[in-house]
């Protein structure tokens, strides 16, 4: 796995923005050259300001929406319907404002398909693996983007410190009791999935975040701090605002952005 490159932007709005057009260019270039794209997305306050900056964007219908798969990272297991829903808040975001297949969007289970939440996970798992080929080396498709927010205390997806997912190595995706926010009962994919990713991007804005930030770039073990653990085969990208990454160290190597 490769060191993270930290970007640093002026604040949540040029955070957002940013990673908007790196997403639009990322998807335009992985369609060109593979005729496809995978892509999982992440909910939060920063994961969905992105899309909603991406639905804005005049770039946007440069993408060719028709190719590209849309997964989910985790979900709250809550009703279809429910707003705290990751998937509603994204549809609503971008994902209903561009020219999707529906076939190539793929939702996790909702708590009113009536399934156990392991077997929630199991379903996921399974279709996952449908959509793998013997190159990506895995049994989830080898994701050209994943888009990862983290909580203040390090947690990723719905991966949190010291969790039993957290120490999940073999299955890519596991139903979670117990999550210290609510709500309790979610789904969520692990980091064998995570790390068979072509690119993992963090994105975290505010100062809340910052020694989150700071230990996840750093030396921290992925049980103490899940972040630490969220890396692409080919590249990591840490995308922060100012106050985000305002106790990274001085020296370490970072590209300033407007």
């Amino acid at each position: 796995m490769n060191a993270p490159e930290v970007l640093v932007h002026r604040d949540a709005d040029a955070l957002a923005e940013a990673v908007a057009a790196r997403l639009v260019t990322r998807l335009v270039e992985v369609a060109a050259d593979r005729g496809r794209v995978h892509l999982s997305l992440t909910g939060g306050r920063i994961g969905i300001h992105v899309l909603s900056a991406l639905a804005a964007s005049p770039s946007r219908d440069s993408v060719d929406w028709s190719l590209v798969h849309v997964w989910w990272g985790d979900e709250r297991y809550v009703a279809s319907a429910d707003p705290d829903r990751n998937e509603k808040q994204a549809r609503d975001a971008l994902l209903d404002h561009v020219d999707l297949d529906p076939a190539h969007v793929h939702p996790m289970p909702s708590l009113d398909s009536g399934l156990d939440v392991d077997d929630a996970a199991a379903l996921y798992a399974a279709e996952l693996k449908r959509a793998s080929r013997p190159e990506d080396h895995a049994a989830v498709p080898a994701f050209d983007v994943y888009l990862l927010g983290m909580g203040p205390e390090g947690h990723v997806n719905s991966i949190f410190p010291q969790s039993a997912a957290a120490h999940e190595t073999e299955r890519t995706v596991v139903g979670v009791r117990g999550c210290p926010k609510p709500p309790p009962t979610r789904v969520t994919m692990t980091f064998p999935a995570i790390r068979a990713s072509h690119e993992v991007w963090l994105i975290e804005s505010g100062a809340e975040k910052a020694e989150a930030v700071h230990l996840a770039v750093g030396d921290a073990g992925r049980l103490q701090i899940p972040g630490a653990g969220a890396r692409g085969r080919e590249r990591t990208l840490v995308l922060t605002d100012e106050a985000a990454a305002s106790k990274l160290p001085p020296d370490l190597p970072r590209i300033a952005s407007p």
